[in-house]
């Protein structure tokens, strides 16, 4: 999937329901940002009845003949969309068989990011669900990925990402994408090591949060090297993370975190803090591997 020149392309996942739009705008918009080819792709799962029309017989064949269609004027529909938002991307399409989220894995192992949208499931249906994707995906993809809400958030002047820190690798790479993205775009960051003190308190809750911000101080030094445009503002915030990184992002144009971690977001797992805010977030959420 990697093309010729070695650019790995941005994977969207396209909704079959036109109205959903805000993911394939989002990975439009950030394939002309990082001048690089867009895939779109459709995934048929397995057939429900909300596939079925008057027309369609209770054949295998016929049936899967009708999912195809649809599947390709899903893709039809999506190419002409991108065409007229960003013209000079180059793009191409993938019409598969199978779960989508297996199927958004898989193409992650060449992409370098996966986007898909979110409809704000509730916390059983996005947990239990058959038809739940953004979680699966972003615990085991190859690449971060991108969960962009529906409907569309609103953003605050001057622009930032906010990503959650708590001293490990992943919460390191999270930063650096934050910052890369920043750059991008003209933003700011804003790093926040969100410290959830235990029921039964601690000793000398001083001390521990001076080792919060040591920790912080220590995971965002020199990041910006590399982007020195970039204003990047850090600070130990003291509640529940989720709760914490969710209303600090709600204006915010994305939100960055790692799929592991540990320390300050006691078990920063998907599972946890990264499932809570996917779960609940009002801007797109970028999840990221190491």
């Amino acid at each position: 999937m990697t093309g010729a020149d070695g650019r790995r392309p941005i994977v969207v996942g396209v909704d079959p329901d036109p109205e959903k739009r805000l993911a394939l705008s989002w990975a439009a918009d950030e394939a002309e940002r990082r001048k690089l080819p867009l895939r779109l792709v459709h995934a048929q799962g397995t057939p429900t009845g909300g596939y079925r029309s008057g027309e369609v017989r209770p054949s295998w064949e016929e049936w899967n003949r009708e999912l195809h269609g649809l599947g390709d004027q899903v893709l039809k529909d999506a190419v002409s969309f991108v065409e007229s938002r960003q013209p000079a991307v180059d793009l191409s399409t993938l019409l598969a068989e199978g779960e989508p989220a297996w199927i958004l894995h898989e193409e992650s192992r060449d992409a370098s990011l996966v986007v898909v949208g979110s409809r704000h499931l509730s916390r059983r249906r996005g947990l239990f669900s058959s038809a739940s994707v953004a979680l699966p995906l972003a615990a085991h993809a190859a690449c971060p990925v991108v969960v962009v809400p529906e409907p569309e958030h609103i953003t605050q002047q001057p622009p930032y990402f906010v990503v959650g820190v708590d001293g490990s690798p992943h919460s390191a790479a999270a930063v650096d994408l934050a910052v890369e993205e920043a750059d991008r775009r003209g933003a700011i960051v804003r790093a926040l090591y969100v410290w959830h003190p235990p029921l039964l308190g601690v000793l000398d809750e001083h001390a521990t949060v001076n080792e919060c911000r040591r920790v912080l101080a220590e995971t965002v030094a020199g990041r910006t090297a590399a982007h020195p445009d970039v204003e990047l503002h850090h600070e130990v915030v003291r509640g529940h993370p989720v709760e914490v990184l969710t209303e600090a992002s709600e204006h915010a144009l994305g939100l960055v975190v790692g799929t592991r971690g540990h320390g300050g977001f006691t078990g920063m797992m998907l599972g946890s803090v990264s499932q809570g805010v996917l779960l609940h977030a009002r801007c797109p959420v970028i999840t990221v591997p190491v």
